[in-house]
């Protein structure tokens, strides 16, 4: 793998983990409960997001 490729995990897993930090706070702020489900099921998404690129390492 060059170091750009790696550059662009990098960059996929920050921005990963960003929105899921931001959906997990989204969730907790929500006091509509079909809402804050969604927000939870998001928070889910990008994590599994989140592994798909750190097992391409």
């Amino acid at each position: 793998m060059t170091s750009k490729e790696l550059l662009y995990i990098e960059d996929a897993l920050g921005h990963e983990n960003f929105m899921k930090s931001c959906a997990q706070k989204a969730s907790s702020q929500l006091t509509d409960a079909t809402l804050s489900t969604y927000m939870g099921e998001l928070v889910q998404k990008h994590n599994e997001i989140f592994n798909k690129f750190l097992n391409l390492l």
